[in-house]
């Protein structure tokens, strides 16, 4: 059997070679015989349509995809589920790259193909640590998220809880019960 899966971000996506009608009008010229279709950001593992297909695949089965993007998160995962598949006897054709099979050609182009993957993910990953040494270097780095409120902010609430509520505070300054609870305690242990 032949499997098609298309997924858009949200049903209103219409980017070119993306929307779904389009992607639908490939997987058909592919040979799909029963499509799946989802309307899920990329960044979410879990899309019910594709759990679903997944599952139902067996030895001998065809997925078609159009772009490897539209069923993984990145090209680690892709590579992943893609390995995982095959491994099931399951052939992956992603109409952008090929097909992918057990065959040793096939075997040589995913392995080039995902060699660069995992290479474009270490740039990223040494990338990151260097502007991230660079970063501390400076004056005043504070690794994490930033505060949402000054210190004069939160001093002025922690303040307004001597006549006021926790409650209270909070509707009047908009800084959550937690962080003033947060400020309270870190100021009795002299933070």
């Amino acid at each position: 059997m032949i499997y098609g899966y298309a997924r858009v971000s949200t049903r209103g996506q219409a980017t070119k070679g993306n929307s779904l009608e389009e992607q639908e009008k490939s997987l058909k010229e592919a040979g799909c015989s029963i499509i799946y279709e989802d309307a899920y950001t990329g960044t979410k593992v879990d899309r019910p349509k594709f759990n679903e297909l997944i599952k139902i695949l067996e030895p001998g089965d065809m997925l078609v995809v159009t772009k490897l993007d539209r069923f993984a998160r990145s090209l680690t995962q892709g590579s992943e589920l893609v390995t995982e598949l095959i491994k099931r006897g399951i052939k992956v054709n992603i109409l952008n790259i090929g097909m992918m099979d057990n065959t040793p050609a096939s075997k040589l182009i995913r392995n080039i193909f995902f060699s660069f993957a995992e290479f474009e993910r270490d740039m990223i990953v040494e990338r990151t640590q260097e502007g991230k040494a660079i970063a501390k270097e400076k004056d005043g780095f504070h690794e994490g998220r930033p505060k949402k409120y000054t210190t004069t902010q939160i001093d002025m609430a922690v303040g307004l809880l001597e006549k006021y509520s926790y409650s209270d505070v909070e509707k009047m300054t908009q800084i959550s019960k937690s962080t003033l609870v947060r400020a309270v305690r870190e100021r009795r242990l002299g933070r």
